[in-house]
């Protein structure tokens, strides 16, 4: 299986515990080098993008348009409630799976 068949289902949560992180805000391309820098490589702004509007239209995130210091203006997204509980159903069904797999594997239980 490709990493990004494999990331499809990680990337939402992925996108909530970033933005969560910090000051709690985060503007899309900040979000997407944190992702790279985290060693998600191939991410793109285009795959980042719609997701932020995905979540923002599902109201787990508010995005707020601000003046940038240096070009355009950015618009900056924070968690919602809904979107935290979301993250935090996340990081339980990731830590549950996360357990499947390495008793799977023979592997520790993490």
């Amino acid at each position: 299986m490709k990493e990004t068949q494999m990331l499809k289902g990680l990337l939402e949560g992925c996108v909530l515990a970033l933005i969560q992180q910090g000051a709690g805000e985060i503007y899309g391309y900040e979000l997407v080098q944190r992702l790279k820098a985290s060693g998600f490589t191939t991410i793109v702004g285009g795959t980042i993008y719609p997701l932020l509007q995905k979540l923002e239209k599902n109201q787990l995130i508010k995005g707020e348009l601000r003046k940038s210091p240096e070009g355009p203006d950015r618009k900056y997204f924070t968690l919602t409630t809904l979107g935290e509980q979301s993250l935090a159903d996340f990081q339980r069904q990731w830590r549950e799976m996360e357990g499947k797999v390495n008793r799977l594997l023979g592997g520790n239980e993490a």
